[in-house]
C-alpha cells in the first residue's frame, strides 16, 4: 500500500480511504492514521470474532501500520505510472489479505466487518468488502479526486478476486519421507 497505493491517494480500502481522508484533512502521518483507523474497529473483532482472532487482527494491524509508516518516507519505488502501481499493489494487498481471512484473522477496519458477514452467511469474504469498501472510496472521492474512485474499485476487484482465490484455495499436504536412524 504504502510502496504501490498511498503514493498515487488511492485508498487500497475502506480502513485505506478514512486513512487518506485523515492524512488529507488533518495531514496525520498514513501509518499512525492507519493505525487509529484499524484499532477503533478492533472493539468490534473481539465482541463477534473472539480474542485469539481479535489478537491476530491486532498483530496484523501493527505490522501493517509499521510498514507503512517505514515504507512510506524510506522506499519510494513506484514505477510512475499509476496503473502499473495500481496492479502491483492491488495483487500483494489481495494476497494479504487472503492470507489473514484464511486463518480467521482480519487485517482490521473493514476486513472485521467483512469476515462478520462472511461467517454470518457462510459466503466467501471478498463480496461484502467491496460493498463496504466501494462506499467509502464514493466519499473519499468526492473530497480529494473522483479519478481516485475508478482507481479504487478498480484496485478493491482485483485485490477482491486475489482474496476470493487465496481464500478458498484447497491446500493439499503430502506426507513426507524420513529416515529413521536406529542405535544398535
Amino acid at each position: 500500500m504504502a510502496l504501490f497505493l498511498f503514493p498515487h491517494s488511492i485508498p487500497s480500502g475502506g480502513a485505506g480511504g478514512i486513512t487518506v481522508l485523515l492524512n488529507f484533512w488533518f495531514n496525520i502521518p498514513l501509518g499512525f492514521a492507519l493505525w487509529i483507523v484499524n484499532f477503533s474497529l478492533l472493539v468490534i473483532a473481539v465482541k463477534w470474532l473472539g480474542n485469539a482472532s481479535a489478537i491476530g487482527t491486532m498483530v496484523a494491524i501493527s505490522v501493517t501500520s509499521f510498514s507503512i509508516y517505514f515504507f512510506e518516507d524510506k522506499m519510494y519505488m513506484p514505477t510512475g505510472n499509476v496503473w502499473v502501481d495500481l496492479l502491483i499493489g492491488s495483487f500483494i494487498l489481495g494476497c494479504g489479505v487472503g492470507l489473514l481471512l484464511r486463518q480467521d484473522v482480519s487485517n482490521g477496519g473493514m476486513g472485521v466487518i467483512a469476515l462478520i458477514i462472511a461467517k454470518h452467511r457462510q459466503i466467501p469474504p471478498g463480496q461484502p468488502l467491496l460493498v463496504i469498501n466501494g462506499s467509502i472510496f464514493v466519499i473519499t472521492a468526492s473530497m480529494i479526486d473522483w479519478q481516485i474512485v475508478i482507481q479504487a474499485l478498480i484496485s478493491q476487484w482485483i485485490a477482491t478476486r486475489v482474496v476470493n482465490v487465496i481464500y478458498n484455495m484447497k491446500i493439499v499436504q503430502t506426507k513426507t519421507l524420513s529416515v529413521g536412524w536406529r542405535k544398535k
